[in-house]
């Protein structure tokens, strides 16, 4: 079931993006070009798929929870072309293919990058996604709260920091639910705003998407450790090398492979409430530590 949802997901953003980012003709195209590299082919697509899952539990139409998980995907590729730059990882691999910078230039990247996120803001914005304003409204304010200081870009700066001091175990779990995990809880949360679940009938959508994005995290911690390069598509142990704290090296790596297994436990304890409905959402989470990429 889940093999043919995220190929399936990723065929369907795929072609999104293919319609959102066709060459203009005109001496635009390197950066759409550039955009289209990023974004077109590769990565796991799982923060569409845990929107659409999502959405699905109560009935929202796909088409629908797509766009809004293609929103969400030009989010989380334009962190990654920014985070690739010479001034941050600097990385040459993404996904199998050079990453952007290298491929089309330093300027082209930023430029891509600032363009895939206004793009994202600019499918929620429009009423092809949704026709209620209100719900495109909170669609917004929480795909940007997810992605500015209070969330991902704030958790990259904590990241730099890391490179200047040790962070211990608290503050790296914070690091990364900013980094990492603010996104993946925005993904299940904009499904249950597309299905009008209000903030105060969330609490348990929220819990199963706090505790995956956790393990994520320690299970790409795990996988910088043990994993194939050649099957992550970029370079490995980047963060161990540059010094910094991870789960690993602060709890060691049978604890960590125990404590991401607990949280998948938990995560899928928040939807005990559920019946076969939330079978994706529960293989996704165990899909979350099984993974070799």
């Amino acid at each position: 079931m889940l093999h043919d949802a995220l190929n399936q997901i990723a065929a369907d953003v795929d072609v999104e993006f293919d319609r959102l980012l066709a060459l203009p003709g005109d001496a635009r195209d390197p950066l759409y070009a550039a955009m289209r590299h990023a974004a077109i082919g590769g990565g796991k697509r799982l923060r569409p798929l845990l929107v659409t899952a999502t959405a699905a539990l109560f009935h929202v139409d796909r088409d629908v929870a797509l766009r809004v998980g293609t929103a969400v995907e030009a989010i989380h590729v334009y962190s990654l072309i920014h985070d690739d730059l010479p001034c941050m990882d600097d990385d040459d691999l993404r996904r199998g293919k050079p990453t952007v910078h290298r491929a089309f230039g330093e300027a082209t990247a930023v430029l891509a990058g600032d363009s895939l996120h206004a793009l994202a803001f600019e499918i929620l914005a429009s009423s092809r996604t949704h026709t209620d304003p209100f719900i495109r409204s909170e669609l917004i304010a929480t795909l940007a709260l997810a992605s500015g200081p209070d969330g991902m870009a704030g958790g990259q700066m904590m990241d730099l920091e890391a490179e200047k001091t040790t962070f211990d175990l608290p503050t790296v779990t914070r690091l990364q639910a900013l980094k990492t995990g603010a996104l993946i809880a925005a993904s299940v949360e904009m499904g249950a705003i597309l299905g009008h679940i209000p903030p105060e009938g969330r609490a348990h959508l929220k819990g199963y998407a706090r505790d995956i994005g956790l393990a994520f995290q320690i299970a790409d911690d795990i996988l910088d450790v043990e994993g194939d390069p050649a099957l992550a598509g970029k370079a490995l142990q980047k963060d161990a090398d540059a010094g910094k704290g991870t789960f690993v090296s602060l709890m060691g790596l049978e604890r960590a492979k125990q404590q991401a297994g607990m949280l998948v436990t938990q995560a899928n304890e928040h939807l005990a409430g559920y019946g076969s409905e939330a079978d994706l959402l529960r293989a996704i989470a165990n899909y979350i530590t099984e993974r070799d990429r």
